[in-house]
């Protein structure tokens, strides 16, 4: 993913044309801050996600939220997600990604921050959907103004940064756990985190680079042709891209948001033994290096349909062999692997490379609708399933069935037809 030293850059555009820009060139050096403050964003748009499972069985206490009241707000902030990847997309295609990411960390950041101001279900669903409307922002930003920095190497730059996101599912538990066992309360790791987001949108605001947020596509790629391409952006690929977005996005949140749940109430677990297996998960997810680097170069289609035979391979030894801590930890891990280290990112930046450069804001905002959309019931459905038929069979239905489902619509993929095919 090594970049030049000194990069020409360009607006973005504001009224639909492309505009030279007169910014200086930016060095290597605040290349690569700028980076790790984008990927350290995105490991705190993380911990404030992946903090609120293995606390939800306090949190159900304290309140006297059902089963399916638990698993709803689990899983609901992906609907703020939702509700921001399109209007996000637009923004980003006619704003500058700087400004939009500055902002969503902030939303996301109070947001978290309000969660345990909450007097009932009421409330908290909206402090949970608030935040994830600005990690929906950041996600869409993040991944719009990457993808086109790092044209050549996007599969790459996206397991960079599904690292930083590992990373935040991988602590957050920890952290979440010991500082409520530290306090005796679930409130001081939103207050936490919360503040360290705030802190990090400081930083950015003077750190990273306009010539890094700013970068045109079309630049990058000012010597390939896209005759061969679709002209719209919800083409044959985009859609069945959506397809198993979707389906992806109710399977995999579906079990982050009710796996902790089911080890404690299932299996007996700790909390604190829960929060260990659930930091597995954080663990596997760091392979997105590896499944970012592969998708740069193997045929990405094939890739993402093994890893979704994988999940289902592995949900069927979470919730069918009763394992011991040991082995959960090790099946968590294959979890993570599989399902945020492979299937995350080359899901994202297949949605990219399955539109024209210009197009890249509005792909990324349909990833981030899609996959984040229907995850916001993915709770509540598990629950449901889990209350009518046990967690078993809620597993196999939920977890086992529709990455099937996703697989099946791959086939539809045609990588010849990318932006980044060999012509």
């Amino acid at each position: 993913m090594t970049h030049a030293t000194h990069v020409d850059t360009s607006a973005v555009p504001r009224d639909g044309t492309q505009q030279e820009s007169t910014r200086p060139p930016i060095s290597r050096a605040m290349i690569g801050t700028g980076f790790l403050l984008i990927v350290l964003s995105y490991m705190v748009n993380a911990m404030d996600r992946q903090v609120f499972p293995p606390l939800l069985p306090n949190i159900r206490e304290e309140y006297g939220f059902s089963l399916e009241q638990g698993g709803l707000l689990a899983t609901n902030f992906t609907l703020g997600m939702a509700l921001a990847g399109l209007p996000a997309g637009y923004l980003l295609d006619r704003f500058r990604r700087k400004t939009v990411l500055l902002a969503s960390i902030v939303i996301y950041s109070v947001g978290t921050m309000a969660t345990p101001l909450a007097t009932g279900f009421a409330d908290m669903t909206l402090y949970r959907v608030v935040s994830g409307f600005g990690e929906g922002m950041q996600s869409a930003a993040i991944f719009a103004a990457m993808g086109a920095f790092f044209a050549h190497r996007r599969g790459l730059a996206f397991g960079i940064i599904g690292v930083g996101y590992s990373v935040g599912v991988f602590i957050a538990p920890l952290i979440g756990v010991h500082l409520m066992g530290l306090h005796g309360t679930w409130h001081s790791p939103f207050y936490l985190f919360g503040t360290a987001g705030l802190l990090i949108a400081a930083a950015s605001l003077f750190l990273v680079r306009s010539g890094l947020t700013e970068h045109s596509t079309e630049q990058v790629l000012s010597t390939e042709t896209y005759d061969h391409m679709p002209t719209s952006a919800y083409n044959r690929n985009t859609i069945a891209l959506t397809v198993h977005s979707v389906v992806s996005g109710v399977a995999i949140y579906g079990f982050l948001g009710l796996y902790p749940t089911y080890l404690i109430t299932s299996l007996h677990y700790s909390a604190e033994q829960a929060a260990l297996a659930m930091s597995f998960l954080g663990f596997g997810g760091m392979t997105a290096v590896l499944g970012g680097w592969l998708g740069d170069r193997v045929n990405q289609r094939t890739l993402l349909v093994l890893s979704l035979l994988a999940v289902s391979a592995i949900s069927v030894c979470i919730y069918e062999t009763q394992a011991s801590v040991g082995l959960q930890c090790v099946f968590a891990f294959l979890m993570g692997a599989f399902g945020l280290g492979f299937i995350y990112p080359n899901t994202n930046s297949a949605m990219q490379r399955a539109v024209r450069p210009a197009q890249i804001g509005r792909a990324s905002g349909l990833f981030v609708t899609s996959y984040y959309g229907p995850a916001a019931f993915s709770g509540l459905l598990f629950a449901a399933l889990v209350d009518s038929f046990g967690w078993s069979q809620a597993g196999l239905l939920q977890v086992t069935f529709l990455p099937l489902v996703g697989a099946a619509a791959l086939t539809f993929v045609r990588p010849a037809v990318f932006n980044n095919a060999v012509r």
